[in-house]
């Protein structure tokens, strides 16, 4: 009998359940929506059973669709959104909607974090994030003490979504690095919760879950599980990572000197590092990586959503055209774009159309198109987003070469990568070469290599990578070109610059 693995992908506002065969095959997919709950400003929350029953919805469909004998899938890991906390009570219940990573109700408490325990710079040099914020685990527990006391005395353990569910599916209470390192009550430097934060909180080490490294394998499924989900207790249930990380997984990218891009709704960069690199100008935070004593600079800011925003504003001839023939608009854009000269003539676009977030953090920034004529069309406005975008990607590279990390290959992921125009673009501004993915599921599928390596199919996740993940495109950088970009990239780093003061007026 074949051997299945699932890679499970919670999301922020839908999950994916992916089985794949030992060969990397994707078997079938089943994506589940869900809404987010905004009682009000600030605040966003989910019922943790909306979570699991889109679980069981998604996993019921996928096994009717592929046909793929329960009995046959044998390890189950997830890929995680970050920072989304559930309370539970002694017998593992919920007291509470989980707090999601989007709230940030909790910017009292982060403040009194960052008095109480040192400032920002402490922050960063115990956990590798940049800041005390609203949106950390840490602050979310404060706030839960402070403003809901019956909740936070009964609260026997506080746990992050992954958590939960491998809880609820085995039993055990069980977490990992990857999404421990931005709760900021887990001490990056000894991979061990921080006693400093828990006093501060006023919680104790027992109330966390037992911290492993991602691709172990925890426990098998419950029968009472087994059977509510139509599994069997073959399955073993294995930690995960963060989704970002589990992407970056997904395509390979495991080594230092690689780094991966994904382009989606947000541009999110993943640089994995053998020891941790901290960032002398705070801009970069380091995160734990899905591998042991592996740690990864990660970045995200403003993304795809400006592409999209430029698609769904001014692009309804290439809308139209795409419904009719079938055709994707974005591809159309993208042939349009393709017709136009490296530099866009001269058109430069900064894309922060909500904020520029690291290395170049300035909330209040704006989006920007600087040096259009009567020359330029709309294919030029399209090329100018899509080498903004690769602006942004260089000059993470610009910053992690400051740091001593050289880059000498890209994979790339998320629907930016789906764009051959796009990928020769990123390929030409950063001087390298930028690969793609066979993959459509990359965080499933890093989920299931943490899997597979977890259950012994794989010696390693090396072996996992090379035998799951496989190349479908290579780009390289056309040296012809590299003057171009180098005047160009140049140009985009002064008009940030120059605009700087009138970010905050207007």
């Amino acid at each position: 009998m074949a051997n299945y693995i699932i890679g499970l992908d919670l999301g922020t506002t839908a999950l994916k359940i992916a089985i794949f065969d030992q060969a990397g095959n994707l078997m079938g997919v089943s994506t589940q929506e869900y809404q987010l709950i905004t009682p009000e400003v600030n605040y966003v929350e989910e019922d943790l059973e909306v979570y699991w029953d889109s679980f069981k919805k998604g996993l019921g469909e996928l096994l009717a669709e592929t046909g793929v004998e329960p009995a046959s899938i044998i390890a189950l890991a997830m890929s995680a959104q970050g920072e989304t906390l559930a309370f539970l009570d002694k017998d593992g219940k919920p007291l509470r909607n989980a707090i999601v990573w989007l709230d940030n109700r909790a910017q009292r408490q982060a403040d009194k974090l960052r008095e109480a325990l040192g400032g920002d710079e402490v922050c960063y040099r115990r956990t590798g994030q940049v800041s005390f914020e609203a949106c950390w685990p840490a602050s979310k527990i404060l706030w839960v003490r402070e403003n809901e006391p019956e909740v936070f005395a009964k609260t026997a353990k506080f746990v992050l979504l992954e958590d939960y569910f491998i809880y609820r599916m085995c039993g055990r209470y069980v977490a990992e690095g990857s999404l421990l390192c931005s709760t900021t009550y887990w001490d990056i430097n000894t991979r061990k919760y921080w006693p400093e934060m828990l006093e501060q909180l006023g919680i104790r080490e027992d109330q966390l879950p037992e911290i492993r490294e991602s691709g172990e394998a925890v426990a098998p499924l419950l029968p009472e599980i087994a059977r509510e989900l139509g599994l069997t207790t073959n399955l073993m249930i294995c930690t995960g990572a963060l989704d970002q990380s589990a992407g970056a997984m997904g395509v390979g990218n495991v080594r230092e000197g690689m780094i991966s891009e994904n382009i989606g709704a947000a541009l999110a960069i993943c640089v994995p590092v053998n020891k941790p690199v901290f960032d002398p100008n705070r801009q970069m935070p380091l995160h734990y990586f899905p591998l042991p004593n592996t740690y990864m600079i990660h970045t995200f800011t403003n993304g795809g959503m400006t592409l999209r925003w430029f698609r769904d504003l001014f692009c309804q001839a290439e809308l139209n055209v795409g419904g009719l023939s079938g055709m994707d608009a974005y591809d159309i854009i993208g042939r349009e774009a393709a017709q136009v000269p490296p530099g866009s003539d001269g058109l430069i676009m900064l894309p922060h159309l909500a904020g520029s977030l690291a290395p170049d953090v300035k909330s209040s920034a704006k989006g920007a198109f600087y040096g259009f004529t009567l020359l330029h069309k709309k294919g030029h406005f399209a090329r100018a987003i899509m080498e903004s975008l690769a602006y942004i990607v260089r000059r993470n590279l610009e910053v992690l070469e400051g740091m001593g990390i050289q880059v000498s290959e890209i994979r790339s992921l998320g629907g930016g990568s789906k764009s051959p125009v796009w990928n020769q673009i990123k390929a030409d501004v950063l001087g390298c070469k930028l690969m793609t993915m066979t993959t459509k599921e990359a965080a499933c599928l890093g989920a299931a290599i943490l899997a597979g390596k977890a259950v012994g199919l794989f010696p390693s996740v090396y072996e996992a990578i090379e035998g799951m993940s496989h190349v479908k495109e290579e780009f390289f950088p056309n040296s012809e070109i590299k003057p171009v970009y180098d005047r160009c990239f140049a140009g985009y780093k002064d008009l940030f610059k120059s605009l700087d003061g009138m970010f905050d007026q207007y």
